[in-house]
């Protein structure tokens, strides 16, 4: 089994919009295709606003914002256990005050902040830096 992580972004990464704010799901995934200079990738999305957060404005930028900071995830959509695309089916949850997914097939629990496995810290998912551009919801790749 080999795990990869992203890497620091560079000169030839560009932001790539993959939907609007409103086709997510909060406290939930969504499968999206990516097009990656490696080639075609499938993530998993994932909304968590906090709803005792009142929406903001995050400094340095125009765009209003509810939740806690990051409120956007993506990792890869492949559980490297089962081999299957299934990451954005699974649990949303947190343990420890971290946020994770649990894999729907064996349930291990993935961090979305950095993919790292908690049951097995050899396994991690690709992790990719999200933002919202007014309402669309874009990825660097």
């Amino acid at each position: 089994m080999t795990t990869t992580t992203a890497e620091a972004p560079t000169m030839n990464q560009t932001w790539q919009t993959l939907c609007t704010k409103a086709d997510l799901v909060p406290h939930s995934g969504v499968a999206a295709w990516i097009e990656t200079a490696d080639g075609p990738a499938q993530v998993a999305l994932f909304y968590l606003p906090d709803p005792n957060t009142p929406e903001k404005t995050v400094p340095g930028s125009n765009t209003p914002q509810t939740g806690h900071l990051p409120e956007l995830y993506a990792v890869d959509h492949r559980d490297p256990f089962s081999g299957a695309n299934v990451i954005a089916r699974g649990i949303v949850g947190d343990v420890q005050g971290a946020p994770v997914v649990a894999s729907p097939l064996y349930k291990q629990h993935f961090r979305l902040t950095d993919g790292q496995c908690l049951e097995d810290e050899t396994v991690r998912l690709r992790t990719w830096p999200l933002r919202l551009d007014g309402d669309e919801v874009q990825i660097l790749v």
